[in-house]
């Protein structure tokens, strides 16, 4: 990374350490790979004049997708954000106005590389911290062109459906509810129930 470019990890990585808690490889990483991300789809300014046009999909649950939620300023909530349960380290930077997009995943060489560029550091998790941070991007990160087609139910503003499960009563947002023999279910009814109701109140 160039001087200006440091400054500016620097200053994103301190940014995503406060949002998440603490320092690790996962911020590290993560902040990178949103740098990188950004820069591939041509967005300057993610919170400010460009934040309408970055769509962000992530496919994992962990320490860097904080990073990349801290460094975007996408979220689930905005709708700016969308999650794929892939366990990838991977994350794919999409801009909304021109159709760019990229895939960035880690690489799993970066591990067995992070003692060439820290040797000095003897504990493994502070060397791929450290090695991490001065690793070129190339080593770091495989970088894949692709193209996405991202439904209009998963986008910005107001729900563009909402129908009643037929089984339940409770009502199911942008598409989300599922046919079965003529039927329409929610997930939970339709099979996909990841609680089970012990009562049907606040009873204990």
């Amino acid at each position: 990374m160039r001087t200006g470019e440091i400054e500016q990890f620097e200053q994103l990585l301190e940014e995503s350490v406060a949002f998440h808690g603490h320092l690790c490889a996962g911020q590290v990483i993560g902040v990178r790979m949103s740098m990188l991300g950004l820069r591939l789809v041509g967005i300057a300014d993610p919170k400010g004049r460009d934040r309408k046009k970055l769509h962000v999909i992530v496919e994992i649950d962990r320490c860097a997708t904080d990073a990349i939620q801290s460094v975007t300023g996408c979220r689930f909530g905005k709708r700016s954000m969308n999650f794929k349960d892939f366990g990838i380290m991977a994350a794919t930077f999409i801009n909304l106005e021109t159709s760019r997009a990229f895939r960035i995943l880690a690489s799993e060489d970066s591990r067995s590389m992070a003692q060439h560029y820290a040797p000095e550091i003897v504990d493994r998790y502070r060397q791929q911290v450290h090695a991490y941070k001065v690793m070129p991007e190339e080593a770091l990160f495989v970088v894949q062109k692709v193209e996405v087609s991202i439904p209009a139910t998963n986008l910005p503003g107001r729900p563009l459906s909402r129908v009643r499960c037929e089984m339940c009563g409770e009502w199911v947002q942008d598409g989300r509810e599922l046919k079965d023999s003529g039927k329409t279910m929610c997930r939970s009814c339709g099979g996909q129930r990841y609680y089970r109701i012990v009562s049907p109140g606040t009873d204990k």
